[in-house]
């Protein structure tokens, strides 16, 4: 019968079936292979990150991968919403290198209406200036600051004790700024280097600018934020030990959700699995052993009592 779409229509004719792939099912690149990192650079992610001066650089983790399921919950979402109507199925054909073009449609339009090729540009932004990732005190310390208004502006000049510069020629207005930005920020570096990145963010957020501290692990560990809605969750591993793990990012009041035990081994769950939900006696996982369909070389392994 296989496992594709039709297969599958046979079993439930009303069924939902999404599949998402590189370049979707259908055209000259349907059947070209690739992962989320090659999905991101096909798509023009890689392109505009990096430094003016550098190659493309790779977006953190495989970034398609990581959009896929938004259009995932929503087009199914709609998909129910329709089967419930009209008691139709539907076949979801999904394109990860689509789902990141889409991301880039400011830059897609500024070519087709300017002719202007989007490039890197390093941490800084069109519309905002200044707008970087600037070094503090201590080892890899950094502090992201960013400037969109004149409102903004003024603040910063006077959190860094310089409100002369909102007089200055060089970086009155933000499209001068834009074109000083080298000495704009070689002039803040110089004033958030003898400050903890902590100490910048927290007199940059006070006067309404907008700032945050570049955090490592340790910091996430420490964060008061995070502590306080209890995102890490201590439990024991049978393998591993005491191990963090993340409570969901969301809060819901009328049934709120917590990890409660920690990752399962490989094959920890095979007999709740093939028992349980799939409904298998123990003469049927004995027959699917002795076929080699399922393993218990590794594991907790599925025991057959007769």
């Amino acid at each position: 019968m296989g496992t594709g779409l039709r297969g599958a229509r046979k079993i439930k004719p009303d069924i939902i079936y999404f599949s998402s792939t590189l370049h979707g099912q259908y055209g000259p690149y349907a059947r070209q292979p690739g992962y989320g990192p090659q999905a991101t650079a096909l798509a023009g992610l890689y392109e505009v990150t990096g430094w003016l001066d550098g190659p493309p650089n790779f977006i953190y983790s495989a970034y398609t991968d990581s959009i896929t399921p938004y259009f995932l919950v929503t087009t199914i979402a709609a998909a129910l919403a329709r089967r419930r109507k009209t008691g139709k199925g539907v076949y979801i054909d999904h394109s990860q290198v689509e789902a990141g073009v889409i991301h880039l449609g400011a830059a897609i339009l500024d070519f087709a209406v300017n002719g202007r090729i989007a490039s890197r540009i390093g941490n800084r932004d069109p519309y905002a200036a200044p707008h970087g990732c600037y070094p503090c005190l201590g080892d890899d310390r950094y502090c992201v600051i960013a400037v969109r208004s004149d409102e903004e502006w003024r603040a910063f000049c006077k959190v860094i004790g310089k409100p002369e510069l909102t007089m200055d020629p060089r970086f009155a207005t933000q499209t001068v700024r834009k074109e000083n930005e080298d000495e704009l920020d070689s002039m803040i570096e110089e004033w958030t280097k003898t400050r903890t990145p902590e100490e910048v963010m927290l007199a940059m957020q006070v006067a309404g600018v907008p700032a945050g501290v570049v955090q490592n692990p340790r910091d996430l560990f420490e964060d008061s934020q995070l502590k306080h809605r209890g995102h890490f969750q201590w439990l024991e591993h049978p393998v591993i030990g005491l191990m963090p793990y993340h409570s969901r990012a969301f809060k819901l009041s009328k049934t709120p959700a917590q990890t409660t035990k920690p990752a399962p081994c490989l094959g920890q769950d095979n007999e709740y699995v093939y028992k349980e939900i799939l409904g298998y006696s123990d003469d049927e996982i004995s027959g699917l052993l002795a076929e080699g369909v399922i393993t218990v070389d590794t594991g907790e392994t599925v025991v057959a009592t007769h």
